[in-house]
């Protein structure tokens, strides 16, 4: 439940209201008198606000629908409240079953016994359409786009439109309040990025610390299942990289699927651009490192600048706000895409171990099996997920980097097409209509929805999308909170106190050049060659001094850099190399920021 920062707050003397003028609590909704859902969510919220009538008001503005017969009824509703009637014409509008027109709404003024001329007056008159117009651009500054909406306390409410949930909602118990906080926390589009620079400066502290020892410890420590004499262990910090990030990797290659199917990259005229500049920005970068360490085994490390973090560059894009083209960040979104797809590529063919011909054939016979499910179509979810965890342990034990498995589990879930809309409305509105007649004919206030049609309504909400869209869902806040934080603190945690760091040698400068200066080259470079061959072509609404800041800020490499930084090196010389890719990225957020800023600042002054 975002704050809405645009919202017009509560004003006792203009919104027409019921409640006290200086209240505790203000639902506020937004409504046309044309619109069923809107007239059914009425009585809701009268008496919501009636449980509480000292504490709380509820005012209406009005968002009609069109310039006819809604904007009709809303401009009597303001024209009666000129005469202190606003909530009889209100309910009365609500009420009427006939088709709104003029000689109705004075009918009705009449029957409400107003003075015929001064409404017929208020009715025309500038200023009533003024109110209204007043109201639609709070509602857009809102973001407002259908009716009903209700906002609680200048929050937009997103809850269940039921009475016992409403007064929660505004009673605001302590687990609400950390409910509440927590998804605002989660829907701002930078969080990610800041739970991962905690947990990496946590990370640091307690590596730089007397808890340096307690934190070797307890990334080294063993856990393992077992099964008789047969067992299976690990220490922790490898079952966070290789078990915890399939996870992540099984996200990716969920979002890289859509884009692929439906998205960005599915239209290869608009998808040639980013898909160029993803080229340029891991060719480029891993030239660069190789040309640095050319002719010593540090060269294996090529692979650790091409990546680029999308969490921390999208979120750094999100804190500029409206002053970064949207046609920009979905440029770096489809590029970010298109970068992962290549890293998921390197790791597979240059970061595996030794294969082991025995497990490699299970493995593959347990994706044979997935992909038969899915020509199948078979979706649901869970023989996916089980057969994932079995191909993970397989993939594992093959040599080939285990977080694979989540890629291939990606690659299997099946893939179909929209539910027709207007089919599944039909049919959860009949089951809808068949509970509110049962619930009509019950004496008590509340009746509860019957077995049958609850689980008709799952099935309907869970076919509107794919099964790779609801297993991304439910996953992604688990990616993004739990298990990047836990990679970032356990690999992270980099001895800085007394280390030997040579920042402008081998490996070291590789991999900040390739990210500071590579990245940008590359995709900037690619980017423009083929804008002027006319091989892609570049939106109107990005200049290139914004494409320059956003192929610095898309050097930004953290956690796949770490990743494979961690399959190419070991001991000092992966604690340096992390240091560099630690180093590169944040010099590479800087740089890239200031010029996304800078550029935004001219664009607006010019």
């Amino acid at each position: 439940m975002p704050t809405s920062t645009s919202f017009a707050p509560f004003d006792p003397d203009r919104d027409f209201h019921i409640g006290p003028a200086d209240p505790r609590v203000v639902m506020i909704k937004y409504g046309d008198y044309l619109d069923p859902l809107t007239g059914r969510a009425r009585d809701i919220l009268l008496r919501t606000a009636g449980r509480l009538p000292e504490a709380t008001a509820f005012a209406y503005r009005q968002l009609p629908s069109d310039s006819g017969p809604a904007l009709l009824a809303a401009r009597a509703a303001v024209a009666a409240g000129k005469q202190d009637a606003f909530w009889k014409m209100h309910d009365a509008l609500f009420r009427s079953s006939e088709q709104m027109a003029e000689d109705r709404i004075v009918e009705i003024a009449a029957q409400l016994d107003l003075d015929i001329l001064q409404f017929k007056a208020d009715l025309a008159s500038p200023e009533t359409l003024q109110r209204i117009e007043e109201d639609r651009a709070s509602a857009e500054a809102a973001g407002v786009e259908r009716t009903p909406a209700l906002f609680i306390d200048g929050r937009r409410y997103q809850g269940v439109w039921d009475e016992l949930a409403l007064l929660e909602t505004i009673e605001r118990p302590l687990g609400l309040r950390i409910r509440f906080a927590g998804q605002a926390f989660a829907e701002w589009a930078a969080s990610a990025g800041v739970v991962l620079v905690a947990a990496t400066i946590l990370a640091l502290v307690v590596a730089n610390s007397g808890w340096r020892e307690p934190y070797e410890l307890l990334r080294e420590t063993p856990l393992g299942l077992s099964f008789g004499d047969a067992t299976f262990a690990l220490p922790l910090h490898a079952w966070i990289n290789d078990g915890l990030m399939a996870l992540f990797f099984l996200l990716v290659g969920i979002e890289i699927k859509r884009e692929l199917v439906t998205g960005e990259l599915s239209d290869f005229r608009r998808a040639k651009l980013p898909i160029i500049g993803a080229i340029g920005g891991m060719a480029v970068p891993a030239l660069i490192y190789a040309a640095v360490t050319v002719g010593t085994p540090e060269i294996v490390g090529w692979g650790v600048p091409m990546a680029t973090d999308i969490a921390f560059t999208l979120g750094l894009m999100a804190l500029l706000g409206n002053r970064v083209p949207s046609s920009l960040v979905i440029f770096v979104s489809a590029l970010a895409i298109a970068d992962d797809l290549g890293a998921i590529l390197v790791i597979a063919l240059f970061y595996s171990s030794g294969i082991a011909v025995g497990p490699l054939l299970v493995a593959a016979g347990l994706f044979g099996a997935m992909m038969l499910l899915n020509r199948g179509s078979i979706y649901t979810r869970t023989p996916y997920l089980l057969l994932g965890a079995a191909l993970w342990a397989f993939v594992h034990e093959s040599g080939l980097h285990a977080t694979l498995a989540g890629v291939l589990t990606a690659i299997a879930i099946p893939s179909r097409a929209a539910a027709n809309l207007q089919g599944v409305a039909a049919q959860t509105t009949a089951i809808f209509q068949s509970q509110l007649r049962r619930a009509d004919a019950v004496v008590e206030e509340r009746t509860e929805i019957e077995p049958g049609a609850l689980k008709a309504l799952q099935r309907a909400i869970g076919r509107l999308r794919e099964p790779g869209y609801h297993l991304q869902h439910a996953l992604e806040n688990w990616s993004s909170f739990l298990v990047l934080p836990l990679f970032a603190f356990f690999n992270t945690g980099i001895v800085i106190a007394g280390a030997s760091f040579a920042p402008l040698s081998g490996a070291n400068l590789g991999v900040i050049l390739g990210l500071l200066v590579g990245k940008p080259l590359g995709i900037v470079g690619l980017c423009w060659l083929a804008v002027r061959l006319r091989l892609a072509e570049l939106s109107s609404e990005i200049s290139w001094a914004q494409l320059t800041g956003a192929g610095i800020l898309a050097g930004v490499g953290f956690t796949m850099s770490i990743f494979i930084a961690g399959a190419a090196f070991t001991g000092p010389e992966l604690q340096t190399v992390k240091l560099s890719i630690l180093l590169g990225s944040l010099l590479a957020a800087a740089f890239g920021t200031l010029i996304l800023a800078r550029t935004s600042w001219t664009n607006r002054r010019d």
